[in-house]
């Protein structure tokens, strides 16, 4: 993309008042999408991302300029940028880049940008035509087909010269089912770091419309939740998104780093139950959130959070480990050369335990079974959260009884965690994207069926 000689002239501008740190970003992305609505194409569309930023370090002082023009001249006007709003001062560093290839371990097969729209419009077909012969309830199904091409440079101050190619294939389907005159929605959308072999090989489109129909259509039927203060069982998958919300922004340098979060200052100590072990895990061959490298260039790795209830590791970034005197964790992470990077997670799960899901179940009198979650909010700094449940059920003398509607999980997340007591074993995976300070950029979230023995439920 930019060849090593202008990187070294580049960096030396930004270096030129005195920074202590510069590291030199450039991308360039391609997003393709076709998009069907009530059985039909409704458009197909290309999107191009492609730029530079270059951000400068003083101590813990940080300043970021970026240009969409990435010929020479114009990454020596956005250096000089950075390097005036830094300060005055003279350059101390010198700067002899090396090219360092870290490997891929997410093998592509079939590259997207290859293939046809036909062929990606069949695939498409196949899940929305699944999902509208489902039930007659089903009035209305979309689905959205994306793949995403990003190639990244990254070169700093330190010697690095390296680059990454990342493909990732992501299949959305919605379905909306309609009884008694009560409309409700169901959804499935997975994803992995993979080309369109991951419709061979990991994901049948026509499962994922069903998934998306069967939820639309049993929730169409369901009453609302009660509400109170009960023991809830959580499934697996997407479920996960309660410890990446609830606790895991709080884990990230972006707020430990400033003594915002409410694990701030606790490594070492106890903040869940035992049977809590809590991983980030960017290694994971082909999986959704995973890398090869972050954007500062760190190899990915594999982080214990938690284990066994004792706060082992942060998520960290190069300012973030600068403000806490640790080293970087390989989670620093930005949208798109426009965003500031800063540490995020990647793929964030609860580990598999013991426990058997019937028992899980057959252990709660009455409570809630949140089958599948939904979106939600958090506050990091304290850890109050507020998720909707997408599908659930009451649980009544140890069995899954009725849908329920219109639940929600009220709390916060140093005390959610303390009272997950039961951890099953059929660990799985769930796809989002996830918004922050840097950006929305794909993640994974995970967990088995847990047990919750209290929590606010929202409802009627």
């Amino acid at each position: 993309m930019i060849s090593k000689e202008v990187c070294e002239r580049v960096l030396l501008r930004a270096v030129s008042t005195g920074a202590d740190y510069a590291e030199l970003f450039a991308e360039n992305t391609l997003d393709h999408s076709v998009h069907m609505i009530a059985g039909k194409i409704d458009r197909i569309g290309d999107a191009c991302v492609a730029g530079a930023s270059v951000r400068v370090f003083k101590g813990l002082r940080s300043v970021m300029a970026s240009t969409v023009d990435t010929t020479e001249a114009g990454l020596l006007r956005c250096a000089e940028q950075a390097a005036e709003a830094l300060g005055e001062g003279t350059a101390q560093i010198d700067i002899v880049l090396r090219e360092r290839l870290f490997g891929d371990i997410h093998p592509i097969r079939i590259v997207p940008s290859a293939v046809p729209n036909g062929e990606k419009i069949d695939i498409l077909k196949r899940a929305c035509f699944t999902a509208a012969d489902y039930d007659k309830s089903v009035t209305q199904v979309t689905g959205t087909l994306l793949d995403v091409d990003h190639n990244i440079l990254i070169a700093t101050s330190e010697g690095l010269y390296t680059q990454d190619r990342q493909i990732r294939t992501r299949l959305a389907v919605t379905a909306v089912a309609e009884r008694e005159g009560e409309t409700q929605t169901g959804s499935c959308s997975p994803g992995r770091r993979m080309g369109l072999e991951m419709f061979e090989t990991e994901v049948d489109p026509a499962a994922v419309g069903r998934e998306a129909a069967r939820q639309a259509v049993v929730m169409a039927g369901a009453g609302y939740c009660p509400a109170g203060v009960m023991p809830v069982a959580i499934g697996n998958g997407f479920g996960g998104v309660i410890f990446h919300e609830a606790c895991g922004h709080s884990l990230e340098a972006t707020s430990v780093a400033y003594g915002t979060s409410q694990f701030t200052g606790k490594l070492g100590q106890k903040i869940a139950n035992e049977k809590v072990n809590a991983i980030d895990d960017g290694t994971m061959p082909n999986a959704w959130g995973s890398i090869n490298i972050d954007d500062e260039g760190r190899p990915a790795q594999r982080n214990v959070l938690i284990e066994k209830g004792v706060l082992k590791s942060y998520m960290i970034d190069k300012m973030g480990g600068r403000r806490m005197g640790m080293e970087p964790t390989g989670n620093a992470r930005r949208e798109s050369y426009a965003y500031a990077t800063t540490s995020r997670m990647t793929n964030t799960y609860i580990d598999a335990g013991d426990d058997k899901n019937e028992d899980i179940l057959a252990s709660i009198e009455l409570g809630l079974y949140a089958k599948e979650m939904g979106g939600g909010s958090v506050n990091p700094a304290t850890g109050e959260f507020n998720f909707a449940v997408r599908e659930g059920y009451m649980i009544r003398g140890g069995k899954v009884c009725e849908p329920v509607r219109g639940a929600s999980l009220v709390g916060k997340g140093s005390e959610v965690i303390e009272k997950i007591d039961m951890v099953g074993s059929d660990l799985l995976p769930g796809q989002g994207m996830c918004g922050s300070s840097s950006g929305s950029i794909p993640v994974n979230v995970g967990q088995p069926m847990i047990r919750v023995s209290s929590i606010t439920v929202g409802g009627r």
